[in-house]
């Protein structure tokens, strides 16, 4: 049974990558008690091979050469000119490379890779016929995964490997700690009873959610080529290693960053208003014949409103008011990133 036919048979739909069919977060407190959902939007590739770490190294924004066995990092895979084709998290599995990305882009920019694999020892395989992605996470989730993972990543950013898949410790959100188990298919179908018997089955969107309130954003189709990574404080969650050699884009995104005290960066914000789709740009009430930012991700939060990452000029999310779309657009209301907006390097 494929993974989808075994959502299917457990009340829920796969959609245009999305999981429906459990609760919405917003109709109950899964996202504070504890929730599992299908991460059916997220790809993974696999690069295998002797030179997988070099030529992942020479081609991202981060570290890979150096990757640790239970280190979880970030990447950007951006053009020449420095902007983002894709946002990356990957690990090591054994001796290969695991990258995760959007669902959404994955063939085109595993494609773009292969192409430049070239004489390197490196291949790329899709393996999401092999994997499923489940995010879990609220008060109940660590002792819920003690069953398959007796021992669990002691620190974000760290991973951990077994017969039951790769456990992988994201960034906290409300407050609580946050992972993606990566498993093998028959494992995920013979865990998801048990799981929903310690925490509520929700949706994919859910996972989303968590993930704005962590302040963490990821490229999809409608955002390719429109940021570089500090526009979205990429390096700000370790997506960036300015000391490492050169890769696509690496001259403008180090010139971003030592030339000047940056001008735009993300910030979360509450828009009152449903159904918000990235790329919609946003206008601020000071100057409303052009746009001053632009949504990177976006989620239904309540009934009617929505919680989104916006990428814009640091003046104006100091004072004034913001409106998704027109001067005339639902309003926007800004709220607190859960970490410093500090110009650094590393």
């Amino acid at each position: 049974m494929t993974w989808e036919d075994f959502l299917s048979s457990q009340g829920a739909t796969v959609e245009n990558l999305n999981t429906n069919g459990f609760t919405p977060h917003w109709q109950s407190d899964a996202l504070q008690t504890g929730f599992v959902a299908p991460l059916t939007d997220l790809g993974l590739i696999r690069v295998a091979g002797e030179d997988a770490p070099s030529f992942l190294h020479n081609q991202l924004s981060n570290d890979v050469e150096h990757l640790g066995a239970t280190e979880l990092r970030r990447a950007a895979y951006c053009t020449p000119k420095g902007r983002m084709l894709a946002s990356f998290v990957y690990w090591k599995d054994g001796q290969d490379i695991i990258l995760q990305l959007s669902k959404t882009i994955q063939a085109s920019v595993q494609k773009r890779l292969q192409m430049f694999v070239l004489r390197a020892k490196a291949k790329l395989h899709d393996i999401n016929a092999e994997y499923v992605v489940l995010g879990l996470g609220g008060s109940a989730a660590p002792a819920a995964l003690q069953e398959w993972f007796p021992e669990l990543p002691a620190k974000v950013d760290q991973q951990l490997s077994n017969e039951y898949g790769s456990l992988l410790r994201v960034a906290d959100a409300n407050s609580f700690p946050r992972y993606q188990w990566i498993a093998p298919v028959e494992i995920a179908q013979l865990a998801w009873p048990k799981l929903n018997t310690q925490l509520r089955a929700v949706n994919t969107s859910a996972w989303r959610v968590t993930e704005i309130q962590a302040g963490i954003a990821i490229v999809i189709a409608s955002t390719q080529e429109k940021f570089v990574p500090q526009m979205i404080n990429f390096e700000l969650i370790g997506g960036v290693n300015f000391k490492k050699g050169c890769y696509p884009g690496q001259e403008i995104v180090a010139r971003s960053q030592y030339l000047g005290k940056l001008k735009r960066r993300m910030a979360i914000a509450l828009v009152h208003a449903k159904d918000v789709a990235a790329g919609t740009e946003v206008f601020h009430s000071d100057d409303v014949s052009q746009p001053c930012g632009m949504i990177v991700n976006a989620e239904q939060h309540q009934e009617d409103s929505s919680l989104v990452l916006i990428e814009m000029k640091l003046t104006d999310q100091e004072s004034g008011q913001l409106t998704l779309g027109s001067a005339s657009g639902a309003a926007i209301e800004l709220q607190p990133l859960p970490y410093a907006i500090t110009d650094i390097t590393q």
